[in-house]
């Protein structure tokens, strides 16, 4: 299923090229397609929503906004443990993430400088959340609760509607326990065009997080900077450093939990043992029949899946931030020990006990990564990603005076006497 290779210095690059293409152009015809609609919806609003609607989902829901009556009644309607879950799983992503909260400061200096920097939430995010099979009640809470803890005034969700015009209620509930404001049954392209621009009937956003399919990520692509978005996700990925005290079947299931996602997802063991490569293929095999979307997985296994033998743990973790993974497991005998040597990885998860799904779910930390090699640069959904800040200065005569020469000289340097003027007729 997955060959065995040792680094050698070629092996390695030609893994890291071919993981490159996952992530390549967009279609030409996805584009100018998003670009209609985008346009469309611009011009049109709720009957360009409505007619997209109609085509993609087959029929357009009696409402297209959920009431809060639904939205509330939603939690009574779904199972009760998976209520539960949500609330357990919520109270652990606040937790995490009010620790990341930042304040206002004021700096008020002897010469009666005052400078500071204010820190509020945006007005108004959109967050687009999948619906039909690929409803996934934790981006909700992913999404929506660190808005909320940024002091975001109002969250918006938007959401396709089922086959029979309605909302997925799990989705709700998360809704609900989250702290979403507003929900609407529209999705596709033209629900992130209705955030971006506005509708008669959905508001306009400054911001529109969330993941979608390829039509959503084109258009979030295209409207950035009309709008503001979390990042251009790519597909899934796991890199699992492993040593010889690793657990086989544990390494197989976390490489089959990425693997299901997609055909385009990448499922990567690094070990410094030659043994428990051997073993976890052999695992891979036998838990890969058992799995309802085995296809997908073996697809994802066969094109994007790789197990390395490398030379020992430092030339695995040194691979490791190369490749930059989205969720990074290292399953070796003294894990925190590597804490300060990971610098390039979404999500870390340290040890036999701490599998990615914990991660997606439960333990708090942002589900919301960087995707194919982005986590170099770029960082997890965070409350920082819902707050803009502003920086202000106040001097008085004596202190403008005092600077002024220095200001004239630099504005002067740059050819810009206006700017030079502005601060000389004060003085």
């Amino acid at each position: 299923m997955l060959p065995i290779t040792k680094v050698d210095g070629i092996s390695e690059i030609e893994l890291i090229n071919k993981l490159k293409l996952r992530s390549g152009e967009i279609d030409k015809k996805v584009n100018l397609a998003v670009s209609e609609i985008i346009e469309n919806v611009r011009a049109n609003g709720d009957d360009a929503v409505l007619e997209y609607t109609i085509k993609f989902d087959g029929k357009a829901p009696e409402q297209i906004e959920v009431s809060s009556e639904e939205i509330k009644k939603s939690i009574d309607i779904c199972d009760k443990g998976f209520v539960t879950a949500l609330r357990n799983s919520a109270q652990n992503i606040i937790d995490f993430h009010e620790r990341q909260k930042q304040q206002s400061w004021l700096d008020a200096q002897e010469n009666g400088v005052i400078l500071g920097q204010r820190v509020r939430g945006l007005k108004r995010v959109g967050i687009y959340v999948p619906g039909g099979t690929a409803a996934y009640p934790s981006s909700v809470l992913m999404n929506a609760i660190p808005a909320k803890i940024a002091g975001v005034e109002e969250i918006i969700m938007v959401t396709p509607p089922t086959k029979d015009g309605k909302a997925n209620p799990n989705i709700l509930a998360a809704a609900e326990i989250a702290g979403v404001d507003r929900v609407f049954l529209v999705g596709g392209a033209q629900a992130v065009a209705a955030l971006a621009f506005g509708t008669q009937t959905i508001p306009r956003v400054d911001k529109i997080v969330g993941p979608g399919n390829i039509f959503v990520a084109t258009a979030k692509k295209q409207l950035y900077g009309t709008v503001d978005i979390d990042m251009i996700a790519g597909p899934s990925e796991i890199l699992i450093v492993a040593d010889e005290t690793a657990n086989p079947v544990f390494l197989a299931a976390d490489l089959l939990s990425q693997a299901e996602h997609d055909e385009l997802a990448s499922s990567i063991l690094l070990t410094t043992c030659e043994e428990i490569a051997k073993s976890t293929v052999t695992e891979l095999e036998k838990q890969l029949e058992k799995l309802p979307r085995k296809e997908i997985a073996k697809k994802s296994l066969e094109d994007f899946g790789a197990i390395i033998v490398c030379n020992d743990i430092d030339n695995a973790v040194d691979f490791a931030n190369e490749l930059a993974p989205e969720h990074l497991e290292m399953c070796v005998k003294n894990p925190l020990e590597y804490i300060g040597r990971i610098d390039n990885a979404g999500s870390v998860f340290l040890g036999d006990y701490s599998p990615e799904p914990l991660g997606d779910y439960y333990a708090g930390p942002n589900h919301v990564l960087p995707t194919s090699g982005t986590a170099r640069f770029f960082s997890p959904l965070s409350v920082d990603s819902f707050v803009k800040k502003s920086s202000f200065v106040y001097y008085t005569k004596d202190a403008l005076c005092s600077a002024g020469n220095d200001i004239i000289k630099f504005a002067q340097t740059e050819g810009l006497d206006a700017h030079a003027n502005s601060v000389r007729v004060r003085m």
